[in-house]
This record gives structure tokens, C-alpha cells and sequence, in this order.
């Protein structure tokens, strides 16, 4: 399948990936976790999602004229009741015992021991059986199913199969692991190390992917690395053992001309210059209350010198929630006054979990197409 169609189909969109002038402000992925609220803006009788979530949770997306979805998780919501999350204890969620491979894992110590008893060995055995042409044709499977499901509403661009080196808290759980990592650097670093070597060989079949089938140029980069005090382990620990083998893996795709952007929670901006220079080139997802300096960071470059790519998002854990209307309102103008000229899409910082008002959501869906087809020519919604 060759994506130009769809491209063609979404040029704004696709405009705004290239960073070139545009007439309106796209808006990307707005992922709803009320089930009440998602059936609402599709259309449909309560109960509905249950029923037929992918079909229902897309009609929403279309009904508020999403442009772009890189991650489509139309199913995330059946583990959200109306008070919040119901799907159940996990690693780092409260589940009391930490068992890997029936390894029970309580120590820094357990952390180093699985590493080397079963993570290494996985990964030089995955990196030794490396098929190139078998990776991309799951990616171009994959990829081409969602966007025939998207139809030509909404341009489907890249999620999840460009890797790169990750921390395994979701594993091992915090204190073990960030202990292993403060404990073991050596073992950490040799994580890293293998991590990158099999993302490199995955992400130069993406590479070639995206040169033989004209996907969408754009791919969003996720794994979270900060919380509100900022980055979840000392940046110069990162600076020595991690940022190197980012940097590595991710040339092939950076080289085709894709361009990667990084998800952010929490206090990002001592990652930013970091991550600018290991070929970043734009971001998504900004938590405004812990220190992120959205106008500062929409004003800095690539290490090309270009202009940055920003998904900028209406705050899902300060304005949607707690905030009114205005509040909807004004953060809407303030994001796109001091967003870049170009390259800017719209929508919200994260997922929206449920309590959020309906007026919040309604002033945010009217403010989003009031963007999306007046852009910068009368700033404020009304």
C-alpha cells in the first residue's frame, strides 16, 4: 500500500508534518476515557461503547474532526469506570509481589540477576535473528490496517515500532529497578547498550519503510522518563549511559527525513536540550504546572537550526478538569499565540479521564475547530 493517497487526502495535516504554512491548526488524537462522554460525541445510545468500542470511539474522533491518531487505543476506556481506573493492580500500580519468570523480584540484587539470566540473553538471541524484510512487512500490515479503518478522515502516522533504549521500572517495578540503576551502572549501561543495537536493526527497516511506502513522516517517541521534580534518574547518569545509544538508534529514521517527536510528562525541559541533540525534532504532551515552559521551549530549534514540530495540548490534569469554559478558552489562544508558526497541530496533553465537565469538553471541541479552519487569522475563540 502506498500511503500519498492519504496524504494527499489529509493535505493540512500533512503540510503541517512538513512544517509548511497553513491556513488552520490540525487537531491530533483526543483520547476520551468516559464511556458516557465518548458515546455523547459519536452519536449513540448510552452503552454503546461497551458493545462496539472500536467503531464508537472512532465515530467520536471523526465527529470532532481529529485529523491525525498516531496511537489509536480504542479499548483503553473498558478499564476506566466513571471514577477512574478499574483494570487492576500492576508492577508499579500496588501488586505486592513482583514475580518475572518466576523470579520474585525484591532487591537490586534480583533486578541484576534477571537481567543477566534471562533479559541479555533474550536480546542477543533477538538480535542475532533479526528479519529485516519480515519487520517491515509487519509494520506496513499494521500500519495499513489502521489507516483503512481511519478511511480518509483522519491520517494514521507513526507509533511503536521505532524502539529505543528503555528504563525497566514497568518490569521490575521503581524501587527495585531504580536502585539496580543506581547500585549497577555497568548492568544498566549494557541494557542500554543492547537495547539500542536491536532498535538500530528495526529502525533501519522503519527507515526503509517509510522510503517504500510514503508513510506519513512523522513518528511520536514515548516512554516516561520525568515526573514533577524532573527526570525519574540523575541526568548525567543518562548524559553517559542512555542519551548515546538514543542518539544511535534512532539516525536510520531521523536520516529518511522522519520527524521524530517526544512525548512528555512531567518536568521535561533538563531532557530537552538532550534530546534536541540526539535528532529530536518536536514534542507532544506538556505538563504545564510542573515547570514546563511551553513559550521557551516552542521558540527553540532542532540540530539542524529548524523550526520545531509541537502537538500542543489543552491540560487534561489542571484546565479540562478544574478549570471553566474560559479557562478552556484561554489556554487554546495562549497555546496557539505562542506555538511555532508552523508545525503546530492541536488537541489535548494526554488522555482525559472522567469527571471532566461536558462544558469543558464542549468549549474544547468548538475551540479546536475554531483553529482548526481559522488558524492564526483571529486568535481568539469566542
Amino acid at each position: 500500500m502506498d500511503f500519498t493517497y492519504y496524504c494527499e487526502k489529509k493535505k493540512q495535516a500533512y503540510d503541517t508534518i512538513l512544517k509548511k504554512p497553513t491556513d488552520g491548526i490540525p487537531i491530533s488524537m483526543i483520547h476520551i476515557m468516559q464511556h458516557s462522554v465518548i458515546e455523547q460525541i459519536a452519536g449513540v445510545c448510552l452503552g454503546e461503547y461497551k458493545k462496539d468500542p472500536v467503531n464508537v470511539y472512532l465515530q467520536a474522533q471523526k465527529n470532532m474532526n481529529v485529523d491525525t491518531i498516531d496511537q489509536f487505543i480504542p479499548t483503553n476506556p473498558l478499564k476506566m469506570g466513571d471514577t477512574g481506573y478499574e483494570g487492576g493492580k500492576s508492577v508499579n500500580t500496588g501488586v505486592e509481589i513482583v514475580t518475572v519468570n518466576g523470579m520474585e523480584i525484591n532487591t537490586p540484587e534480583d533486578v541484576v540477576s534477571h537481567m543477566e539470566q534471562f533479559i541479555f540473553p533474550g536480546l542477543k538471541k533477538s538480535i542475532r535473528e533479526f528479519d529485516e524484510e519480515k519487520y517491515i512487512e509487519n509494520i506496513i500490515t499494521n500500519e495499513t490496517k489502521t489507516q483503512q479503518l481511519f478511511g480518509e478522515d483522519i491520517l494514521k502516522t507513526g507509533y511503536a515500532f521505532c524502539p529505543f533504549p528503555i528504563m525497566r521500572y514497568g518490569t521490575y517495578g521503581y524501587v527495585p529497578y531504580f536502585c539496580a540503576y543506581a547500585l549497577y551502572p555497568e548492568i544498566m549501561e549494557e541494557d542500554f547498550k543492547l537495547q539500542g543495537e536491536l532498535a538500530l536493526f528495526k529502525n533501519k527497516a522503519a527507515a526503509k519503510a517509510y522510503r517504500q511506502y510514503n508513510l506519513p513522516p512523522l513518528y511520536r517517541a514515548d516512554h516516561d522518563m520525568t515526573d514533577s521534580r524532573g527526570t525519574l534518574v540523575d541526568i548525567k547518569s543518562m548524559e553517559k549511559i542512555w542519551f548515546p545509544y538514543l542518539e544511535k538508534c534512532y539516525h536510520p529514521i531521523i536520516d529518511a527525513g522522519v520527524t521524530v517527536i517526544w512525548h512528555c510528562d512531567g518536568k521535561i525541559m533538563p531532557m530537552v536540550p538532550y534530546l534536541l541533540e540526539c535528532g529530536i525534532k518536536g514534542f507532544q504532551g506538556f505538563q504545564y504546572e510542573d515547570g514546563v515552559d511551553y513559550a521557551k521551549l516552542c521558540k527553540m530549534k532542532t540540530k539542524e537550526g529548524e523550526g520545531l514540530y509541537i502537538h500542543a495540548g489543552v491540560s487534561v490534569t489542571r484546565t479540562l478538569p478544574m478549570g471553566t469554559p474560559d479557562d478552556v478558552k484561554n489556554e487554546l489562544k495562549f497555546l496557539v499565540e505562542n506555538g511555532p508558526k508552523t508545525g503546530l497541530t492541536l488537541g489535548i496533553s494526554s488522555s482525559m479521564v472522567p469527571g471532566v465537565k461536558w462544558e469543558n469538553i464542549k468549549t474544547l471541541i468548538e475551540g479546536l475547530n475554531y483553529y482548526r479552519t481559522h488558524g492564526r487569522k483571529r486568535l481568539k475563540f469566542m
